[in-house]
């Protein structure tokens, strides 16, 4: 890839910086990393955001809910024309506030509902169905392999398991995985993407039907007391009203996305990572600690959350700028990762590197992702598991022709094929 220096003009090295490029995409780094030199507080002309790419200036604004607010956390990218609208509006589309985009207060104790699902022994007591799921998967992979068949384990494995994972959890049902993985790709794609017009409008077809969906879920009223929803609906509000339907699907709507297209955006990366690199994949299924080690690295280095926006308040300087009230700010999560004020040698992968946990691949403060626990355990089950059952892999692809999940604040592969050894 040509670098940032190389490919701008003398005077604006950033000038040809493009979020959605393919060279963007595929190979982040050298612009993040002139970003972080030469511009950390930069304005990007053609999405109008402020780019903040050193680690301490992204940690202040998420540790800042008042000066920088994060009520555009969910808006879309770029401004969605009539005719999606109008698709978005007979399915009675709304998104109020509710948890990445709530900075009132009814956040907390929303936060408190979301996070009694996810909490760490929660999570702990969910590792044998975690296990469970991914060794069906996985047994029917191999099967595919031994009979000589190259295999993707993006959709088969990859997407699947975190899916099948959170509606256990959740107690999700009335919809199957895929659907559910389908609803939530479209979701990403539509707001956090730049599809061409009539794909746009595909997407919004698909987004109606989930909002649909979790709108006669929540409404119903038949959800069990003890399923995410069912807890949901019945917590109150500061002001003592139960929840509204618009804010409880709201928050599904969120989480259900979030909950497993992420997890399965970084179980992709952390498996096409881990079959990259010499000598570690045989190591993964014995060595206690390795899976866990090699996921926190791939956090890290490359997230599948790689940027989250926040608004400013009010005028405030920031990295030596000064930002007007109503800024967009786009948060450079993955180039946070590798600062080098912060991480020794960040283009490395050093697992069991000592300040790995201060990777901010989950944000932090009271917006901090709720189920980072699970996350963090589905994936490292997930690599053990696939090294344990896929001892003797590899590749079948080039890197390069890979292709890649390129959303503004969502990147990963979307293909994992692997094959026999030749």
């Amino acid at each position: 890839m040509t670098s940032p220096a190389q490919s701008g003009s003398a005077g604006d090295p950033l000038g040809l910086l493009d979020l959605f490029g393919d060279g963007f995409v595929r190979d982040p780094f050298p612009w993040l990393d002139a970003l972080r030199a030469d511009a950390p507080v930069h304005h990007d002309q053609d999405t109008g955001l402020w780019l903040i790419s050193r680690y301490e200036d992204v940690r202040r604004v998420l540790l800042d809910p008042d000066t920088f607010h994060p009520d555009n956390a969910q808006h879309a990218v770029a401004p969605l024309p009539v005719d999606v609208l109008r698709v978005l509006a007979r399915a009675g589309f709304k998104m109020p506030p509710a948890l990445a985009n709530n900075g009132t207060a009814s956040h907390p104790g929303l936060r408190r509902v979301v996070t009694r699902f996810f909490h760490a022994r929660r999570v702990a007591a969910a590792v044998p169905v975690i296990e469970g799921v991914a060794d069906e998967l996985l047994t029917a992979a191999r099967q595919r392999i031994d009979a000589g068949d190259d295999h993707d384990l993006f959709p088969g494995f990859a997407q699947v398991l975190p899916c099948r994972v959170l509606m256990e959890l959740l107690g999700i049902d009335g919809v199957s995985p895929a659907t559910l993985i389908r609803w939530s790709d479209a979701s990403l794609e539509l707001f956090w993407g730049r599809p061409d017009p009539r794909r746009r409008l595909e997407l919004a077809e698909l987004v109606g039907e989930f909002h649909q969906w979790l709108t006669r879920t929540v409404r119903d009223g038949t959800a069990p007391p003890d399923s995410f929803i069912g807890a949901l609906t019945a917590h109150r509000l500061p002001d003592g009203e139960p929840v509204d339907v618009a804010t409880a699907v709201g928050v599904c709507f969120f989480v259900f996305i979030a909950g497993q297209s992420t997890t399965g955006q970084l179980i992709a990366t952390v498996l096409s990572r881990a079959l990259a690199e010499d000598g570690l994949w045989p190591r993964l299924a014995s060595e206690e600690g390795l899976a866990e080690a090699w996921v926190e690295e791939v956090l890290r280095r490359e997230p599948p959350v790689t940027t989250w926006r926040r608004v400013a308040a009010r005028p405030v300087e920031l990295g030596g700028v000064t930002l007007p009230a109503g800024a967009q700010l786009l948060l450079m999560l993955m180039g946070s990762g590798s600062d080098p004020e912060v991480f020794d040698t960040p283009e490395r992968m050093c697992p069991h590197r000592a300040e790995v946990r201060r990777h901010l691949a989950f944000g932090a403060g009271r917006h901090r992702c709720p189920g980072a626990s699970l996350a963090r355990t589905e994936a490292a089950v997930a690599l053990r598991a696939a090294a344990r059952h896929l001892p003797r892999i590899r590749p079948v692809a080039d890197v390069a022709d890979v292709p890649m999940l390129g959303l503004l604040s969502f990147r990963a592969p979307l293909r994992v094929a692997v094959g026999q050894p030749s």
